[in-house]
């Protein structure tokens, strides 16, 4: 019998093929970096073609070192970057225009004429999000208003849009599937969480032509066949789900209550609220957490811009270190920051603040202020944003927490999740698995395929490698959250 689950997980930074055994062990992996393209201030591009291209020799490559043969792999999971927009000729499959990224904020003037309007609530009743730069709408509305012909082409019928999954999807299948799932429909600003559907009002205030839309089906479910050209024999394609999502399902956070946090590129936070949307009074999405057999379960969702990308730049940008490992012992060789706060609102701030037009700043630096002193700030940072988004969750859902479950690439660094928990004042859990995100569409890919009967038996297979206690007092935390904020509130109010 069938053992083995492809993951496609295609990122910001990078697109990654895992394959994954049935009780959760990665068996091989390959990757491939991505080039991102900025062409103004505050936009964000992706090479559409270059991310398929990557995306389809990882999985290749990833399949061939295994020495598995074709009907070893039950089947392929796809999860993505979310809200990042493509468009594409239906005839030919080619986008376009670049793809424009999730981090992009070339709407934001757009996005607060329609703010002026009184439009926010309207929007926010039907899809829990907030009319921002960040979701797909106002992407798909530049891209049919900047590139010659493509509105009345789409009008036509003649172009498709989706998200990462969608476009992968559509190549995978040589044309023949237009789907995406309830997750990444979600972020698009178009989608109806109550309704669970595309919701024709919305369509007519973004004017987009509901064309455009693939169908939106559960997390997992029957996405059809890679086609045999691609790995010399057919493979079901059983999931797809947004990223944050599937590292969601990869923590078995299945229970209302139960919270994740990733820190990748940014650091997005995701708490189960169960069968019934939670409305957040404290700038927060409600996003779709997954959907199975036609069930959804809900969340409230908190997004920090740049997480991954602060070291990113230490690294490329400043070149003050070599590889993102270093950060850990920098960080150590210090005490403390020496007064030294540094708010990275490279492309704005997420929440709680959504401020699109926000730009990063460093405080308190001085001919002392040393190269540890700014990694230092750097990574608390991270851990201060994660704060405000916690605070924020607790009192929307009305419950304190006790436990933060993360993972992704900086959960790695123990001094930094060791800071988060002083600086949160929670337990923080990382699993023995860092891969989560593509371990979790490996799950439902089992779900689909009837390897695992229930989320219980999911839930079963998720280990605990090691927890992180908060090892300072409420006062302290109290004393030095005060502090980020007030520079929080700085770069808010010196905004251009």
């Amino acid at each position: 019998m069938a053992y083995y689950f492809l993951t496609l997980d295609q990122g910001t930074t990078s697109s990654r093929s895992i394959i994954f055994t049935a009780d959760g062990k990665p068996v091989n992996s390959a990757q491939i970096e991505l080039k991102q393209h900025f062409p103004k201030d505050g936009w964000v591009e992706h090479d559409a073609e270059e991310i398929w291209a990557a995306t389809l020799k990882t999985a290749r490559d990833v399949f061939t070192q295994s020495n598995l043969l074709i009907d070893d792999i039950i089947g392929i999971g796809i999860t993505n970057q979310r809200e990042t927009t493509v468009i594409w000729d239906r005839k030919t499959g080619q986008p376009i225009h670049n793809a424009i990224v999730w981090q992009d904020r070339r709407t934001a003037a757009l996005c607060e004429k329609l703010h002026q309007e009184g439009l926010a609530p309207r929007v926010a009743e039907k899809t829990g999000l907030l009319i921002d730069p960040y979701f797909s709408a106002t992407k798909i509305a530049w891209i049919l208003d900047h590139v010659p012909g493509a509105r009345a082409r789409a009008e036509k019928g003649e172009l498709a849009f989706g998200t990462i999954d969608c476009f992968l999807l559509w190549r995978l299948t040589k044309g023949r599937v237009h789907a995406t799932d309830a997750t990444n429909a979600s972020r698009t600003l178009l989608f109806n969480i109550h309704q669970q559907c595309w919701d024709n009002d919305l369509l007519a205030l973004f004017n987009i032509p509901a064309s455009l839309l693939p169908e939106v089906k559960d997390s997992c479910a029957d996405y059809g066949m890679a086609d045999d050209a691609f790995f010399g024999g057919p493979i079901a394609i059983r999931c797809l789900i947004g990223d944050q999502q599937a590292a969601t399902v990869g923590q078995t956070c299945f229970k209302p209550g139960m919270i994740k946090s990733t820190y990748g590129t940014g650091c997005f936070v995701v708490l189960n609220t169960g069968d019934k949307p939670v409305a957040s009074t404290h700038r927060l999405l409600t996003t779709v957490a997954y959907r199975i057999n036609n069930k959804v379960t809900y969340a409230l969702e908190g997004s920090i811009f740049n997480a991954g990308t602060v070291v990113q730049w230490l690294r490329d940008g400043l070149q003050l270190i070599s590889s993102a490992h270093e950060t850990e012992a920098l960080a150590k060789s210090t005490g403390e920051t020496n007064g030294v706060y540094f708010v990275p609102a490279f492309t704005g701030l997420g929440a709680p603040y959504w401020d699109p037009q926000a730009r990063g700043a460093l405080f308190g630096l001085t001919r002392d202020t040393s190269i540890a002193h700014l990694v230092r700030a750097a990574l608390e940072a991270v851990c201060y944003q994660s704060r405000d988004l916690l605070e924020a969750m607790k009192l929307d859902f009305g419950a304190p927490l006790s436990h933060l479950r993360v993972d992704g690439g900086m959960a790695v660094n123990d001094w930094l999740m060791q800071s988060l928990a002083d600086i949160v004042g929670i337990t923080i859990d990382r699993p023995h698995v860092a891969e989560i995100t593509a371990l979790g569409a490996a799950y439902l890919t089992g779900l689909q395929a009837g390897t695992y009967s229930s989320l219980d038996d999911i839930a079963n297979v998720w280990q605990l490698a090691h927890s992180f206690e908060p090892r300072t007092t409420l006062a302290v935390q109290e004393k030095d959250h005060a502090a980020w904020k007030k520079m929080v509130n700085r770069v808010l109010e010196n905004n251009p």
